[in-house]
């Protein structure tokens, strides 16, 4: 029998996300900014050891280049979901490493993505919440003062389980949002890590605050459209998606 061939689903919207195989939280979330759009995330999900820890952390990076390779060809934007993990290696070296297999592909990481996103609601003096042990959060706050972000005020978890992350509740989240959002000279909020849930709680924190909230998984998604040339207004939770 004969066939014809199109794009495929999607219209040819592809992309690619790199997971670690420990989260369980941004496939959920990806899936509610997405649905009925003409976007087809594909992923791959990356070897990553549940103790989060910098030692831990950069071990992915020898597994970065086999893990993209999993992807399909012909991606508008790849992104690696780690956060702390993007610090650790680099963002420089992840790129490098992910387009080894996606030669002249865009690629991001929530690192990158959160740093777009603060200048795009014009915040460079922040409130961090994380659920990192210090040595994790430290790496990161050096690398915001680098690009221009200062960290007045950390509201951390102190864990180091990644499967304990993705069971934190939005109720701690959101209580932990508005501690770092009410803090002398803040003006926004930075949740950190694509484990850690927060689309249910973001436009609620930001209404009661009066002040933008960022978090890994809507920055990292919101900044992956804007890099495939695609109108990110209006694809998911806060004021970043409303300008």
């Amino acid at each position: 029998m004969n066939y014809t061939l199109d794009e495929g689903a999607a219209g040819g919207a592809r992309f690619g996300l790199i997971l670690l195989s420990n989260d369980e939280t941004l496939e959920h979330e990806t899936r509610a900014v997405i649905a009925r759009r003409d976007v087809n995330m594909l992923h791959a999900r990356i070897p990553s050891i549940a103790e989060v820890t910098p030692e831990t952390l950069v071990t992915m990076a020898d597994e970065m280049t086999a893990t993209a390779s999993l992807l399909p060809p012909d991606l508008r934007v790849v992104g690696y979901a780690c956060t702390s993990g993007a610090t650790v290696i680099g963002p420089e070296e992840v790129s490098r490493l992910v387009q080894v297999a996606h030669p002249e592909t865009p690629v991001t990481n929530p690192m990158c993505a959160v740093i777009v996103a603060l200048r795009a609601v014009g915040a460079a003096k922040i409130g961090l919440v994380s659920p990192y042990v210090p040595s994790v959060t430290g790496p990161m706050c050096a690398h915001l003062a680098d690009h221009g972000i200062d960290v007045l005020h950390q509201v951390s978890f102190g864990q180091s389980d990644d499967q304990k992350v993705a069971r934190i509740s939005e109720n701690s989240t959101r209580a932990a949002m508005l501690e770092a959002g009410r803090a002398e000279g803040v003006e926004a909020v930075f949740a950190s890590c694509t484990n850690l849930r927060t689309f249910g709680i973001i436009e609620e924190v930001e209404e009661t605050l009066g002040k933008p909230v960022i978090s890994s998984n809507q920055a990292l998604i919101w900044h992956m459209l804007r890099l495939a040339g695609l109108d990110a207004k209006g694809w998911g939770p806060g004021r970043l998606n409303q300008g």
